[in-house]
């Protein structure tokens, strides 16, 4: 008995320590992991550096910011860091506003933080009464807290904090996550579990995890999120669900976290009982006053409305002979008054225009330049098609001066491999923000005309498609959490370059052992090339699985629209391959400014990585390699196949340097994206063979199945649909 006694109390021992190991190393707590220092030097100077916090003035936003620095601290220093509202000891962390600090105040920081706004902050290293102190200051509390994750920052990637002079402002406004969830708790296009909003348990019981959400997303200086999918359903806008909105928008408010909506169209019939949603209808733009004065009432500094409008299949202006202007105009008159703003999607397109898709939103949009309120945005996908592996920047970046316009990343991975493929995607956001429009001249970034900068706009606007969901780690792939903090941290500071988000992610999140940052950090940067090329190189595109997106599908054909079928985009035949867009065929490429326009018209100009983007070419056109492009496809396809397998080899490598649990998922993932990248290559390169009537070179990998086999393959459930 008493040997059965203690074997009970082992095993209990042992989950208490196994449910203890996986909390900490399952990748609940991201990149923010304040585990104690291990480097002895770095950890001494930070303990001397560090005696005690003092933050004076109280509000909530204050508090949550006392609070993280506090476990922050502890947790970094390996010991208590006293809290004080009045200085007394030296090297103290001290965090406030000129107005609600004497001790800030006496530094005369004013003509410093006027010009970082709201939101920005110093962190500095000065003397306040006669003691050397390191100063988070900031305008505003919420700027207080930016900057305490800004300095705990510092002390995870194990930077000097000796000698600090940093001052910081967001260069975007409004930097909103998007989360296509729907009521029932699905996810379209999400990969990692079901929606993190509970709406049978609110507004009654606040989950943990609202909290800690609004923790990660201020940590990276995101202040929006829409609650509720594009795809809209009316009833988020009823008092029923009303109440549980306002139960996340007091959770998420200490932490900057603004709560926005989307807006089904057709609302005032579905739940007005009216018999039009005509936006130019008197009782219409009255029904939409009232409804939002009701939504003020539950959530006073609610945001505003995310809108997509005619556009597959969703109700829209255009329905009654109006336009997209039309539309946001009524609901931005209805926000005005309380100060919110309308994000009126610019991704739309019609199955019965006969017109190139990629060209539809800037014919319906660039005629409206100049006569959308004050306080819309249009929100353009960063590509003309549809979040493809890679696509050239959309045309409307630039073409609308008198708009601003608000950029659309996608951080679920749709396109890219899902929840399963390691795909880091700051490369592929700064591609398009760092692309040059030519609006104005040499110059006239995107990135320029995202933050009003090109056009003086101070209404300025980012927004990424979440990747979030109920998944213990959040993201699913322990490397998606890196692209939701690459989001962030660029919708901040867009001149970052990924190399250096990459180093801060890996650090904060794993460890800062150069042996795993250093390999690692390259084999996340050379990810998404790779990415590229097993399933969509040299420009192909749109050439995925029918409906759930998953897996290879370039034989996709005859269905019910064209532009949803993967003959329509890349037209092989037996001459070639690609979607001719010069003057020969669709134009499309008439739609960016003329510098841009005489880089990709000409093929011998056209960077390879669109090439097949802007031309249909010959199977045996020479390459910049040398080779003819049968063989160039050839050696893409199968180099991204390699590209996983050194991913693979990488990753071994630096076994027993994190944490088991996360290595062993990331590994096991590892393998299934060689297995899927095998199965890109394998199957696209059988079906373009049957054009190009070539064999695939000899020094290749050959494919291990016939094509009728690919084709056959039917995967069902498939997640996000």
């Amino acid at each position: 008995m008493e040997r059965k006694s203690l074997n009970l109390l082992l095993i209990l021992l042992l989950l208490i320590l196994t449910n203890n190991y996986s909390y900490g190393d399952d990748g609940y707590r991201l990149w923010q992991r304040y585990d104690k220092v291990q480097d002895a030097e770095k950890l001494k100077n930070y303990q001397q550096s560090v005696s005690e916090l003092v933050i004076e003035g109280n509000s909530p936003t204050l508090s949550v910011a006392q609070k993280e620095l506090t476990v922050g601290l502890t947790g970094l220093l390996g010991k208590a860091v006293p809290v004080s509202q009045r200085l007394t000891q030296q090297s103290a962390v001290v965090a406030g506003t000129p107005a609600n600090s004497a001790l800030i105040a006496s530094l005369n920081l004013a003509e410093r933080l006027n010009s970082l706004g709201d939101e920005g902050y110093l962190i500095l290293t000065a003397n306040t009464n006669g003691k050397k102190s390191t100063v988070i200051a900031a305008n505003t509390d919420i700027g207080v807290l930016y900057g305490s994750f800004h300095f705990l920052r510092l002390l995870q990637t194990q930077q000097s904090i000796s000698n600090l002079s940093i001052a910081s402002a967001p260069k975007i406004k409004h930097r909103v996550l998007n989360h296509w969830d729907n009521l029932d708790r699905t996810v379209e296009r999400g990969y990692a579990g079901f929606s993190l909003w509970d709406w049978h348990k609110l507004p009654d019981y606040i989950d943990q995890r609202y909290i800690d959400y609004a923790r990660a997303n201020a940590s990276i200086g995101i202040n929006g999120t829409v609650l509720t999918n594009v795809n809209a359903n009316a009833l988020v806008l009823t008092k029923e669900y009303l109440v549980k909105v306002a139960a996340l928008a007091d959770a998420f408010r200490p932490y900057g976290l603004r709560v926005y909506l989307t807006a089904r169209f057709s609302a005032p019939i579905e739940l007005g009982g009216l018999k039009t949603a005509d936006p130019l209808d008197p009782q219409v733009q009255a029904w939409w006053k009232d409804k939002t004065e009701e939504i003020y009432s539950y959530v006073p500094d609610f945001g505003g409305f995310l809108v997509k409008a005619n556009s597959e299949g969703q109700p829209g202006p255009q329905n009654y002979g109006r336009n997209h202007a039309d539309g946001a105009n009524m609901l931005a008159d209805a926000v005005a008054p309380r100060g919110g703003i309308v994000m009126w999607r610019a991704f739309v397109y019609d199955d019965k225009e006969p017109d190139d898709r990629a060209k539809q939103a800037y014919n319906e949009f660039k005629p409206l330049d100049g006569t959308f309120r004050k306080n819309v945005l249009v929100q353009v996908k960063n590509g003309a098609i549809d979040f493809q592996p890679r696509e050239p920047f959309h045309p409307l970046f630039g073409a609308m001066p008198q708009t601003p316009i608000m950029m659309e990343f996608q951080i679920t991975q749709e396109y890219l491999g899902q929840g399963t493929h390691l795909a880091y995607l700051s490369p592929l956001f700064k591609e398009v923000l760092t692309s040059d429009t030519y609006a104005k001249g040499k110059g006239s970034t995107v990135a320029k005309v995202i933050d009003g900068t090109l056009d003086n706009h101070t209404l300025t606007g980012i927004a990424g498609v979440s990747n979030i969901g109920n998944d213990r780690n959040w993201t699913g792939h322990q490397f998606g959490q890196a692209n939701w903090y690459s989001f962030g941290r660029l919708a901040w500071d867009h001149t970052l370059s990924s190399e250096a988000i990459a180093d801060e992610w890996l650090k904060m999140t794993f460890t800062n052992n150069n042996q795993f940052v250093a390999p690692v950090k390259n084999m996340m940067l050379g990810s998404h090339e790779a990415l590229v090329n097993y399933m969509t190189p040299l420009g192909l595109h749109h050439i995925m699985g029918w409906s759930h997106h998953y897996g290879p599908g370039p034989w996709i054909k005859d269905k019910h629209r064209a532009d949803w079928t993967s003959v329509y985009y890349h037209r092989a035949d037996e001459e070639g391959i690609g979607f001719d867009r010069t003057a020969t065929g669709s134009n499309a490429i008439a739609q960016y400014f003329p510098p841009v326009q005489k880089q990709f018209r000409v093929i011998k100009k056209c960077p390879e990585k669109y090439l097949l983007w802007f031309h249909h070419v010959k199977w045996n056109r020479k390459m910049d390699s040398g080779r003819i492009l049968w063989d160039e496809l050839c050696h893409r396809y199968s180099g991204g196949v390699d590209s996983v397998r050194q991913m693979q080899q990488t990753w071994n490598t630096v076994q027993g340097l994190i944490d088991q649990e996360r290595f062993d998922q990331v590994q096991s993932f590892l393998k299934i994206q060689e297995k899927e990248a095998k199965w890109w290559r394998d199957a696209c390169l059988l079906y373009f063979q049957t054009f190009s009537k070539r064999p695939i070179p000899q020094d290749l990998e050959k494919p291990a199945e016939s094509l009728d086999y690919y084709m056959q393959l039917d995967p069902q459930f498939v997640p996000g649909i």
